[in-house]
């Protein structure tokens, strides 16, 4: 994983774990001040590697496939 993508896992475990439910793609947006379409294509990169689980079109559906042991820590 690069640098920039265990920081977004790192985002959504601590997110996840503070809320009980997974960071949407507006509340990524605002943490890491970047666009709607570098979000979901970062999310879409995640799952295509294999780091998240997600449901198309459900919103809040992103579930990480690593343990927190496996994530860097958040920036």
């Amino acid at each position: 994983m690069t640098a920039k993508q265990g920081q977004y896992l790192a985002f959504i475990h601590y997110y996840t774990k503070i809320h009980r439910v997974s960071p949407s793609e507006a509340d990524l947006r605002r943490y890491f001040g970047v666009t709607a379409p570098v979000v979901h294509q970062m999310i879409v990169t995640l799952h295509e590697r294999g780091f998240v689980d997600r449901e198309p079109g459900r919103p809040r559906s992103i579930r990480l496939r690593l343990t927190r042991a496996q994530l860097p820590d958040l920036e």
